[in-house]
């Protein structure tokens, strides 16, 4: 492996800010984020072009690579790290759980962050070992509101796929009055996929809970559904 990657990354990103970018940065969080303000094409070309030095490496070293990364706290270095966590998903092992778990508690600290992991690393891995769902189920009962929000978005693409649909609706009843706006938008957008494949039982779902679920998490719940079905879920 090439010596210093992390630091030349560091560099080249340091060289390719654009203030444009960096000005509309902050429109996107309502935290204080820490971002260089590089254009999402060029990030996602630093990703490709340092794999690609990396990827004969055992996960392990990757991942510790991935850890370096996450330590500076910018939002492109994640990104870069999640998007190669994501690259070795195929050699995921179970121990792995705990390192996303533990990515996720000391590191991420704003939805895109949560979201680039969750959405891929980790709904990839709870795809290869189902078991693990019952530990989201865990992360709803957590104090830190970016696990709260991991355990709805890492079943985000299994949702869309028509999978886990009844630990969705479990993990969508542990959130159901959760005080967190993001955490209301993000069970929201667990049923909004999972209604794709599962229309029906979404929309019952919706209706046996709207008295106690949010109008957050019920316009994002319901946003895929035929409009008529809408019409009766918005009704008081």
């Amino acid at each position: 492996m090439e010596p210093n990657i992390v630091a030349r990354i560091r560099n080249d990103l340091a060289l390719s800010v654009d203030e444009k970018t960096k000005a509309n940065c902050s429109r996107f969080f309502k935290e204080e984020v820490l971002y260089y303000g590089v254009k999402s094409a060029l990030v996602r070309k630093i990703v490709k072009n340092y794999f690609n030095e990396i990827k004969s490496e055992n996960k392990q070293e990757i991942f510790t690579l991935c850890e370096e990364l996450l330590q500076s706290d910018y939002c492109e270095e994640a990104y870069i790290a999640f998007e190669w966590a994501y690259q070795v998903r195929n050699d995921y092992s179970e121990d792995d759980f705990f390192t996303f778990e533990h990515w996720i508690e000391k590191y991420v600290n704003n939805w895109a962050k949560c979201d680039t992991l969750c959405n891929h690393s980790v709904g990839s891995f709870i795809e290869k070992f189902p078991a693990y769902v019952a530990n989201l189920k865990t992360w709803a009962g957590s104090d830190n509101r970016w696990v709260r929000r991991a355990a709805a978005v890492t079943l985000i693409l299994p949702a869309r796929k028509g999978n886990f649909l009844n630990d969705i609706f479990e993990i969508s009843d542990l959130l159901l009055k959760d005080k967190d706006d993001l955490v209301r938008k993000g069970y929201g957008w667990m049923l909004k996929e999972a209604s794709k494949a599962h229309r029906q039982e979404v929309f019952e779902y919706v209706m046996k809970n709207k008295k106690d679920m949010p109008r957050t998490s019920l316009r994002y719940a319901i946003e895929k559904l035929p409009k008529d079905l809408r019409d009766k879920a918005m009704e008081k």
